[in-house]
C-alpha cells in the first residue's frame, strides 16, 4: 500500500486551495468530511449486517447439528 508524506500532502493541499479558493474551501474540507463520515457509517453497517448473518448461521448449524447428534444416540440406544 503506497504511503504518503508530509510534502505530498502539502502538494495536494496547495492545489486543492488554487483551484477552490481560500474562501470556499473550508466549505469543501467540511462537506468532504461528512461524505466520509456517511461512508464509513454505511460501511459500518453492512458489516454488522454481515457479521449478524454470520452469527445466524452458526447458530443454525449448530442447532442442526446438535439435533442430529441426539437423533443418531437415540438410534444407538434403541440398538442395544
Amino acid at each position: 500500500m503506497p504511503q504518503i508524506g508530509w510534502l505530498e500532502i502539502l502538494i495536494v493541499i496547495s492545489i486543492a486551495i488554487i483551484v477552490v479558493g481560500p474562501k470556499d474551501f473550508p466549505i469543501v474540507l467540511k462537506k468532504v468530511g461528512s461524505w466520509i463520515g456517511s461512508v464509513k457509517k454505511y460501511v459500518s453497517n453492512v458489516q454488522n449486517e454481515f457479521s449478524s448473518i454470520e452469527d445466524e448461521t452458526k447458530n443454525i448449524y449448530e442447532n442442526s447439528d446438535n439435533k442430529a447428534k441426539k437423533k443418531t444416540d437415540l438410534g444407538e440406544k434403541k440398538d442395544v
